[in-house]
């Protein structure tokens, strides 16, 4: 019989992977400063055609940036932590399902440890048991 089964993915982190993850925190960064311009910009047009009240307008405008900030504040501490964590270190990446074959006698409890796949630079660097 085969089920189901979550393996986690981890990275190890490289000068390569470290500069890779840099610069897409700091694309999300970028990303997420221009959402919040545009809000303004969207609001500030939206307040002149005089259509909406202008305090609820105000209100919806500026949780939605509030949440954009808080984004932004979440990938400067994700920055800096990157930069602390020495090379070699692993980083849990994602969680993918594998399909697992078991058989009458296998032992449970060992099926369900699951595995852990280890990825360096790309290349699947190691299998190893949980």
């Amino acid at each position: 019989m085969k089920i189901l089964q979550k393996v986690t993915v981890k990275r190890v982190l490289t000068k390569v992977s470290k500069q890779q993850l840099l610069e897409k925190y700091e694309k999300n960064k970028q990303q997420l400063h221009k959402e919040c311009d545009q809000l303004l910009f969207e609001l500030k047009k939206l307040q002149r055609t005089k259509k909406y009240s202008t305090s609820h307008l105000k209100q919806q405008f500026n949780k939605e940036i509030e949440m954009r900030k808080e984004k932004i504040k979440l990938i400067e501490f994700q920055i800096e932590q990157l930069e602390l964590l020495p090379l070699g270190a692993e980083l849990k990446d994602d969680d993918v399902e594998a399909i697992v074959e078991i058989n009458v006698g296998d032992n449970w409890d060992d099926m369900m440890k699951g595995k852990i796949i280890i990825i360096e630079d790309g290349i699947v660097k190691e299998i190893r048991e949980r």
